[in-house]
């Protein structure tokens, strides 16, 4: 079944979409995943990657919770404000949403986060108690700070491909320790990354998995967004066999 869902954070409504199995709940509650989009995403993302993903999970007996962090997709909020600090509290409130809903097991709710999304899941996993955490090629914030020109401050906003990006963003940066975190959180993870990601590159994912002390899966051929039916499929196959419990 799918339902739409919503919750607030900071008195500003987040929207997404709850998948949950058609069939009968085990006793415990159905295991589920609440997905963490990248900079500039929504809760479906590039060619529907959350999307397909959480109906596969639902076929898998998996529920999921993919959501618009704010100031991005339909929630409410304007990307201006948006920090990777401020994502880490959208997650814990759609973590605390998913735990409240009927038919789901409140001790195995896991974290998937794509790209921006991997450090944010990682910066949230321990807040949420996490059951399991997957990072698909995750970001670190050397990705941003070349827009830091001569470590000086914009006064405003940065028009990035028509996105406001705000001051707050870029300020909050430096201080971002999401290795640490990884290195800090001692639960089940797994990163996988694209070997032909020019966006993060792959040995951003490697550090990730050293940090988290984890596997490393490669996707042959993959880029950022998996942009192909045969690197989208291997991504699929890997996820789904470490969100099963493979």
């Amino acid at each position: 079944m799918e339902q739409f869902a919503q919750f607030s954070v900071d008195g500003q409504r987040l929207y997404g979409m709850l998948h949950t199995p058609d069939a009968e709940a085990p006793a415990q509650g159905w295991p589920s995943v609440v997905m963490v989009h990248g900079f500039t995403g929504n809760r479906t993302d590039h060619h529907r990657l959350l999307t397909l993903l959480s109906r596969a999970l639902a076929a898998r007996g998996i529920a999921s919770l993919r959501f618009d962090c704010r100031g991005s997709g339909d929630s409410q909020g304007d990307f201006s404000e948006m920090t990777v600090s401020r994502e880490v509290e959208d997650v814990q409130a759609a973590a605390s949403y998913i735990r409240q809903q009927p038919q789901i097991d409140p001790e195995r709710v896991m974290l998937l986060g794509y790209s921006m999304g991997g450090m944010v899941a990682t910066l949230a996993a321990a807040g949420v108690r996490a059951h399991r955490l997957l990072l698909w090629a995750p970001a670190l914030p050397e990705l941003w700070l070349p827009l830091l020109s001569g470590g000086v401050l914009p006064t405003g906003v940065i028009d990035r491909d028509g996105w406001p990006l705000g001051r707050a963003f870029l300020q909050e940066l430096p201080r971002l320790r999401p290795l640490q975190a990884a290195a800090a959180w001692s639960g089940v993870a797994h990163v996988i990354h694209g070997d032909a990601d020019t966006t993060c590159p792959p040995e951003w994912g490697v550090r990730y998995a050293q940090a988290l002390g984890c596997d490393a899966a490669a996707i042959p051929g993959g880029t950022h967004n998996f942009t192909s039916l045969e690197t989208t499929e291997m991504l699929y196959a890997e996820s789904l066999r470490f969100l099963g419990g493979g």
